[in-house]
């Protein structure tokens, strides 16, 4: 029987001993053996930190997102070979899509955060603090990878998905990762991984691979290191108990499977949407992976006075659903992972139905088509009734991982929210309602429970990726039960990788660190200090632009008339900016002039030139702050100071008829820091200015 492979210190090394025997999910046939008996664990994670971390934490953000870029566009040629391993995991078309071009579609979101990161090894975090009276002490905080490596252990059986939605944000923020997938479904993780290190896109020790055992892995963290963990709240807990893991502060995020409920709301009545959104979500999250989902609804709670509508109208859903084999075009929904995966499953509705009924499916019969139903890992969906959910609460606290769910009733919203919280903490929520106040209602009732929730309605269901689809933009984990943790969340999720550390010293000193300007540091003047001598900023190329470049404008009068033109072109005639108010009772002595006109005012100040030349465009206004009142007869001058640099990738062509104006401009993005003064050198207002500059090795057309 072959073997599994485990990539490990830059080579392909197969385990000791018999393994793990694993099985084609379908048809139980033998197709490999997991096994890490043998490898060298201590080894295994010092190889990353030595070898892949320095690799890594040279690499700017976004050289790293352009490298997740690569590797998802890379993977994407490969689908079919990964479409025809996981039907053997008993995955429909359905399922693997899900498991696998989610998971690729992780690595693209994750890319795209590089535009909210600087092209450095590290970024600055939040605002920064002025501590002084003259303007020389500051501090901010910096975020930096930390020299360790993640450690991700998965438990549960997407072994794509569960893979590439944590590497993504590893590999952003800088660090290596050793992988440990699910060892009953490895064998696809596996042919992934193959294909990530034969393309040769990711440095060597980014990635390594292990499939089997952890084996002692975790006795050998550091306080630089990261773990996390998908899978069962019991095992979880073991590994967060880890001796070496509290000694050494390990961050621990865990993603715990949960009791995940949804709840149909008082308005939801046949014949609405709504109530057909509500039986639509609960077949698809019963069905999709046959219910192996730690998003999976587990509960779902309805008003007592439509208890048996509901249950028979989701009995006539999952009547419809054909099981059996994946390749088959018309099965909706395959098998479980394995044989010791349906056991389990039954041995805990087995528990449920202490205080439960089953009034659809069952556990010892299952109607499938083009397999056979003993040898594969097939299961009928269950739907369990609880009348009595206070009394009753094993279906708060048991959890079958599978295609089962219970449903229960509650005698108003009130209710509903308790009974959610019973759960003790979930990964999601879902409420189904078209009326605005009960969803109001149940989100700030409930939301203290559940890391997400989703408000499902006619408005949103046709574009709603549904209740167990975590977005790799926004937060997926929950509190209590659910872990505590935090995966994906965008820009979150990608400072659990990083070392925030409070910086302190003067402007210039963070200035020059940071390469990000701070007010009140010396400027880069044109005064012959090896920059041309009276070059305007507007005139430099991107790579020419230094941070710290600065201009001083010439002062503008602010008269009343300007206040009046500005007001009639603009069609803003508030009464602040009318000279015939009478101001008594107001924030302001006298006519006062727009801020937006001001603004307008400085874009005169500090653009040079009739004649093209590297700037090519305004790109937006960050931060527009108007701190003081501008009065006619005021002199307006503006300070303007190259702020930071950003490249900004060329966009992607495939076809000719794709090619938009401009796309063949190599160019960057820069932020300028624009302070406005008045006569007596008070600032007026202060902004971020971002402009899109040409790059000098590309010629402009005159």
């Amino acid at each position: 029987m072959t073997k599994l492979g485990n990539y490990i210190t830059g080579n392909w090394i197969t385990g000791e001993g018999d393994g793990q025997l694993l099985y084609n999910a379908v048809s139980g046939e033998e197709i490999s053996v997991a096994t890490t008996k043998g490898l060298d664990f201590a080894a295994i994670a010092e190889y990353a930190r030595r070898v892949g971390n320095p690799a890594l934490r040279t690499m700017t953000f976004h050289q790293r997102g352009n490298m997740l870029k690569a590797l998802a566009l890379h993977l994407r040629n490969h689908l079919d070979l990964f479409y025809k391993i996981s039907y053997q995991t008993g995955a429909t078309k359905a399922d693997s899509w899900v498991d696998i071009e989610g998971g690729i579609g992780n690595l693209f979101a994750n890319a795209s955060l590089r535009r909210k990161f600087p092209d450095e090894v590290f970024c600055v975090d939040g605002e920064s603090h002025n501590f002084s009276k003259n303007n020389t002490f500051m501090g901010t905080h910096i975020l930096i990878p930390k020299e360790g490596v993640a450690i991700h252990i998965n438990a549960f059986n997407f072994p794509v998905w569960g893979m590439l939605e944590k590497i993504a944000v590893n590999l952003l923020a800088g660090m290596p990762c050793i992988v440990k997938p699910a060892t009953v479904t490895s064998y696809l993780t596996e042919a992934v991984v193959k294909e990530i290190i034969a393309s040769k896109i990711l440095p060597e020790g980014s990635l390594q691979l292990i499939c089997g055992s952890a084996g002692d892995l975790l006795d050998h963290v550091t306080s630089q290191d990261v773990v996390t963990f998908t899978g069962s709240a019991s095992t979880g807990l073991i590994l967060k108990s880890n001796p070496k893991i509290l000694r050494e502060s390990v961050p621990f995020n865990m993603e715990a499977d949960s009791l995940n409920c949804i709840v149909m709301g008082e308005d939801v009545v046949p014949g609405l949407p709504e109530w057909d959104i509500f039986i639509k979500e609960i077949r698809k999250e019963m069905t999709l992976k046959a219910g192996q989902r730690c998003t999976g609804i587990r509960r779902i709670f309805v008003p007592e006075n439509k208890m048996e509508d509901v249950w028979k109208a989701i009995g006539t859903a999952l009547s419809q659903t054909v099981i059996g084999n994946p390749l088959n075009s018309t099965v909706r929904m395959g098998s479980l992972a394995g044989q010791t995966q349906r056991n389990e499953v039954r041995e805990q509705v087995q528990k449920l139905l202490a205080s439960s009924q089953i009034v659809y499916g069952s556990l010892d019969s299952v109607e499938v088509i083009d397999a056979d139903a003993n040898k594969g890992a097939f299961m009928s969906p269950v739907l369990l009734m609880n009348e009595k959910p206070f009394e009753a609460t094993a279906a708060h606290e048991v959890e079958a991982f599978g295609p089962v769910s219970t449903i229960m009733p509650y005698k108003n919203l009130d209710e509903a929210i308790v009974l959610s919280k019973l759960g003790k903490g979930s990964l999601c929520s879902t409420i189904v309602t078209a009326d605005y106040k009960q969803a109001r209602q149940y989100v700030v009732g409930a939301a203290s429970h559940h890391g997400r929730i989703l408000v499902l309605n006619n408005e949103c269901a046709k574009e709603s990726t549904g209740h167990g689809s975590p977005l790799p933009l926004l937060v997926h984990g929950g509190p209590g039960r659910a872990g505590g943790g935090e995966e994906m969340g965008g820009l979150r999720g990608v400072k659990h990788y990083l070392q925030r550390t409070a910086l302190q010293g003067s402007p210039t000193t963070i200035t020059a660190i940071t390469n990000v300007y701070q007010p009140n540091a010396k400027a880069c003047l044109p005064d012959g200090q090896g920059k041309e001598p009276g070059k305007h900023p507007f005139k430099k190329y991107f790579e020419e632009l230094q941070i710290g470049d600065q201009i001083i404008t010439e002062k503008r009068v602010i008269t009343s008339e300007d206040i009046d033109k500005f007001a009639d072109l603009s069609g803003d005639h508030f009464y602040a900016h009318l000279k015939t108010t009478d101001f008594t009772g107001t924030m302001f002595e006298q006519q006062v002039a727009h801020g937006y006109f001001i603004m307008s005012i400085a874009a005169g100040l500090f653009v040079d030139s009739y004649e093209k030349n590297p700037g090519l465009l305004n790109y937006g206004i960050d931060e527009f702050r108007f701190t003081k009142p501008v009065y006619p007869g005021a002199e307006v001058y503006i300070r303007f100071t190259c702020k930071e640099k950003l490249p900004n990738d060329k966009r992607v062509i495939e076809k000719p008829e794709d090619f938009k104006r401009g796309d063949d401009i190599d160019k960057g993005i820069v932020k300028w820091y624009v302070e406005f003064f008045d006569e007596t050198d008070e600032v007026t207002g202060v902004a971020t200015i971002l402009t899109m500059v040409a790059k000098k090795k590309q010629v402009l057309v005159k």
